[in-house]
């Protein structure tokens, strides 16, 4: 059983191969960003990173954020949502509640007041189902703040929303009429 540092750092590892940069190890995603369990752990191996199909399914299972999803068949392993690279997950639309929340850093506060969130170098937009994931995430940006995203009215307005196998709802822009400072 590996330590818990060990697990966060094999955890930022695979959400770096899985997530934004498949080639630094030479891992090949499909286009939902399935990659194979068995070139994973070889390709890891070979970049200094002992994975074992164990370790994977121990990671995978316990998250708490669970950023990452194993096949039916246990043959293949993605990440859920957060991508930077452009894949086609399969998530389908569907009609988020009426409040949602966004955690972001204070100081990007005003910034977001004029032009709204935009997914950066991400496919999505992260909206959260309440206020203290939220938090989770604004504080790891700095100073966290938490703002409320009026969903029901947006897709009410067409926009479209998807939501993860985790739980995290996606869109691909927020504009500052939908916002309101939570915390």
């Amino acid at each position: 059983m590996k330590s818990t540092q060990g697990k966060v750092k094999i955890s930022k590892f695979l959400s770096l191969v899985l997530r934004h940069q498949p080639e630094v190890i030479g891992l090949c995603l499909d286009k939902n960003g399935w990659a194979a369990i068995s070139e994973l752990i070889g390709k890891a191996h070979i970049a200094g990173f002992n994975l074992t199909l164990t370790l994977i399914q121990q990671i995978v299972a316990t998250s708490d954020k669970q950023r990452f999803n194993v096949s039916q068949d246990g043959n293949c392993i993605r990440a859920n949502q957060g991508h930077s690279i452009p894949v086609e997950p399969g998530l389908l639309e569907a009609q988020p509640p009426d409040i949602l929340y966004h955690g972001t850093a204070r100081r990007n506060l005003n910034s977001i007041r004029r032009e709204g969130i935009k997914r950066g170098k991400r496919n999505h937009v992260h909206l959260s189902l309440d206020v203290e994931t939220a938090l989770k995430v604004g504080v790891r940006h700095g100073h966290p703040v938490v703002l409320k995203v009026q969903a029901g009215i947006m897709f009410t307005d067409g926009i479209h929303f998807f939501r993860s196998e985790n739980g995290v709802w996606l869109t691909e822009y927020v504009a500052p009429e939908y916002l309101m400072v939570q915390v």
